[in-house]
């Protein structure tokens, strides 16, 4: 397979937001590779991401959309992105807050080397980095380091409920190799600063073991927001907003499409919010 570079599909005078992306400044190493595919996730900045296998997706999106609105009332110039894969959440915050310094950390090497090349076309290597190694190990940051504003996505399946990816990278996107909630929650509580947040996305059937782990590491959710891909469809995901002192819970949903399959408002205003196109 030859490599892609995906063209915009943009209505005609709509003009990106956001901060511009350097490029590929003439070096090869950020061509996409014959398997790859870079393509567009907000605004003007790009992604690699492999033409099969695990890619950026709605989770992410919606990740980035329910972190933003705390990491400004916080006014949060340093975040996490735990487990961060190819960087898709990370690059994300760092469009939407162009002053922050943004760091991942990610166990599949393969995943965090792509992740930084895409770091480097968008020109933003000053201010984001993806370090290797396991969220599990305390010391993959320095000892004294911590976070106003952690955002995760783990893994939504225990091992053995059902086939595995023979794709290693996809595997571990999917099931839960090297842990699920219960790692995260830790990681967040090693890692967060006193008023901080960690905003993480999990399947819908894991409520339980959201809220289980959260009181294991001694954080508490205070927003809850279930991801409904149509109307009169299941949950399909959620996002639980966790911190260090106890608040009432604000739940709510957000639907993505109405009954004719259209995108609905709420979700349209997210797309805005995090640089995508409005409809043709």
């Amino acid at each position: 397979m030859a490599g892609i570079v995906r063209t915009a599909r943009r209505p005609a005078g709509w003009v990106a937001p956001g901060p511009r992306p350097r490029g590929d400044d003439g070096r090869p190493e950020l061509q996409p590779a014959d398997d790859e595919d870079l393509c567009f996730l907000t605004g003007e900045w790009r992604l690699f991401q492999k033409q099969q296998g695990h890619r950026w997706s709605l989770d992410d999106l919606v990740t980035a959309a329910v972190a933003a609105p705390h990491a400004q009332s916080l006014g949060a110039n340093r975040m996490l992105d735990i487990g961060c894969g190819l960087g898709s959440v990370l690059m994300m915050m760092a469009w939407r807050f162009p002053e922050a310094d943004v760091t991942g950390i990610e166990a599949q090497a393969d995943r965090a080397a792509m992740g930084r090349r895409s770091i480097l076309w968008n020109g933003v290597e000053a201010r984001c980095r993806i370090l290797d190694g396991d969220l599990r190990e305390p010391h993959v940051l320095p000892a004294e380091a911590r976070f106003p504003l952690i955002t995760g996505t783990p893994p939504y399946f225990p091992r053995g409920t059902g086939p595995e990816s023979d794709k290693s990278h996809a595997a571990a996107c999917r099931f839960e190799v090297r842990g699920g909630i219960e790692v995260y929650c830790e990681a967040a509580a090693r890692w967060l600063t006193p008023e901080g947040r960690f905003v993480v996305c999990t399947a819908a059937l894991e409520a339980a073991r959201v809220v289980a782990s959260a009181q294991e590491a001694q954080l508490h959710v205070i927003e809850h927001v279930d991801i409904v891909p149509r109307e009169g469809k299941d949950v399909l995901v959620m996002i639980d907003v966790l911190a260090r002192e106890a608040s009432p819970l604000v739940r709510r949903t957000l639907t993505v499409r109405d009954t004719r399959s259209q995108w609905t408002p709420e979700f349209q205003a997210v797309r805005e919010a995090m640089g995508f196109p409005p409809l043709r």
